[in-house]
């Protein structure tokens, strides 16, 4: 699902609402907050207007990776569901740029501890989080060449799944 709605982020330059809604699905997010319901009442141009500018954030080939992430994720603040945490605001960033940014949730968060990296959940998370991820890739070397940050981030995935809690992701406003 992510990589359809890349390409159409990729045609379009934004993500609409039901770009948003199927990422929520995605995500396996709490889809019955008040943060989806004020989402849904939004027209679907100023939700475009908002993802336009993210999209355009870390889509700028001349700042690094961490900054592009930190200003797509300020980019989003407007947004319902993209007030508070990372999770949702990660997945349309990725969709955004899929060889660029990556995909937050607390089994990257996890597999990171697990590592031996902190990240707080102090705000800028998401582009201090990118900035781990890069740092995870010079120290690989040769051995993650050819590796994107959403390839680091699949992987701490898999190996936070083990330690992170079983119940559903509930990240929401």
């Amino acid at each position: 699902m992510l990589t359809e709605i890349a390409e159409r982020v990729r045609d379009t330059g934004s993500l609409g609402k039901t770009d948003v809604a199927a990422l929520v699905v995605w995500k396996r997010l709490q889809a019955s907050t008040a943060w989806v319901v004020e989402l849904m009442n939004l027209r679907d141009a100023e939700v475009r207007a908002v993802t336009s500018a993210a999209v355009d954030a870390v889509r700028d080939p001349q700042a690094p990776r961490g900054a592009a992430a930190r200003e797509g994720r300020r980019a989003l603040l407007p947004l319902p569901g993209c007030r508070n945490g990372d999770a949702l605001a990660s997945a349309l960033l990725t969709a955004a740029a899929p060889d660029r940014m990556a995909v937050y949730d607390r089994r990257a968060q996890f597999g990171l501890e697990r590592l031996g990296y902190q990240l707080t959940p102090a705000p800028g998370r998401y582009g201090r989080y990118m900035d781990l991820l890069d740092d995870l890739l010079v120290r690989s070397g040769p051995d993650a060449d050819g590796w994107t940050a959403r390839d680091v981030d699949t992987a701490l995935y898999w190996l936070g799944r083990q330690a992170a809690p079983t119940s559903g992701d509930t990240e929401e406003e």
